[in-house]
């Protein structure tokens, strides 16, 4: 990552590597405070996301507003987005689920030279300082590599999609069915919108098995959203078999959640994208504070393992997400196996 600043030069030397920790801890340069929408509390990885958020600005992160919720509606968001800015935030940190009607927002929020992180989701238009995401194209190439060599390239997969208004969706949806198409054109795919809802994609998937009961393999793009119902009714449909024993659905699910990772372990599921909760988290308040102090980046390489990338309304730094499978399930650099350490 290539940076430029007007700071001082111990701290950009800081901010060269990425690090949180640095200059003017608990406070910006500027004196200005965040304001932080949080998108919504229905699913463990935003509540996980949250926790991250407490967790720095409790231990000398940047100044910040009271945190506000959307609860996954984008009036609210905007609403929100307004309050925090007539209270005096300099910079938002949001997660726009419809990343689609947040473009008038954005543009106003520009008109008033507030610098705005979006964490997990890249707005289709309107001005962004920066976006802090996973590649999730790579979430569905990955996923759709996983099962289809797990399946040997053949049988009937149930897709469970997110909201397809939202860049995630579409991402994982797009690159999920054109490496599919590519790589195993054997395999039968029934794509399953569910507007990331768990009762939606428990009620698709439920009908999808009473007419194709020879599904034997399952994508979840969102774990947080899907897990549980999904395991509940394959449970009751008496299909939840141990992975290794005949008749066991392959399942391969996104987000890294401490439940995904439990079920890893029992066998219920094969594996996971660990979306990385933590780092949404730290990057998130590092670029808003960052864009407080007015400093720039520019597209490459990161020292935090990353790579910021440009696209067409700002820059946006793709985090690692690795695949995990029963093999590295207990690796403790997941964030999911780090949250009994979490004060």
């Amino acid at each position: 990552m290539r940076l430029r600043t007007t700071g001082a030069a111990a701290c950009a030397a800081l901010l060269a590597t990425a690090a949180l920790a640095g200059c003017n801890r608990g406070s910006s340069a500027a004196g200005g405070r965040i304001g932080i929408d949080l998108p919504r509390t229905d699913t463990d990885f935003w509540n996980s996301y949250q926790q991250y958020l407490e967790k720095d600005l409790d231990h000398g992160g940047p100044a910040a507003l009271p945190l506000s919720n959307s609860q996954n509606d984008i009036g609210k968001v905007v609403a929100n987005v307004q309050a925090l800015t007539d209270q005096g935030a300099q910079a938002i940190v949001m997660a726009p689920q419809d990343t689609g009607a947040i473009a008038e927002a954005l543009r106003r929020l520009a008109q008033k030279k507030i610098p705005v992180v979006s964490v997990d989701t890249r707005p289709d238009e309107g001005t962004v300082y920066m976006v802090v995401r996973a590649d999730n194209r790579a979430y569905g190439e990955k996923s759709c590599d996983y099962l289809g060599r797990k399946l040997g390239g053949r049988g009937r997969v149930a897709e469970l999609q997110g909201d397809l208004s939202s860049i995630n969706g579409r991402d994982r949806s797009e690159a999920f069915a054109a490496c599919m198409k590519k790589k195993f054109p054997k395999i039968t795919v029934h794509e399953l919108a569910t507007d990331w809802k768990g009762e939606v994609a428990s009620g698709k998937l439920q009908s999808l098995l009473a007419q194709h009961p020879d599904v034997n393999g399952i994508y979840l793009q969102a774990g947080g959203a899907f897990l549980q119902p999904t395991l509940a009714l394959l449970q009751q449909k008496k299909l939840l078999r141990p992975a290794g024993t005949h008749g066991h659905i392959t399942i391969i699910s996104n987000d890294g959640i401490p439940d995904e990772l439990d079920a890893i372990r029992a066998g219920k599921i094969d594996a996971t994208l660990s979306q990385p909760a933590d780092l949404y988290a730290k990057y998130a308040l590092y670029y808003a504070r960052a864009g407080l102090e007015g400093k720039t980046f520019t597209p490459g390489p990161t020292g935090h393992g990353s790579t910021i990338v440009k696209i067409k309304n700002g820059l946006e730094d793709q985090l690692p997400a690795p695949l995990v499978t029963k093999d590295t399930v207990d690796d403790r650099k997941l964030w999911a196996n780090q949250l009994g350490k979490k004060k």
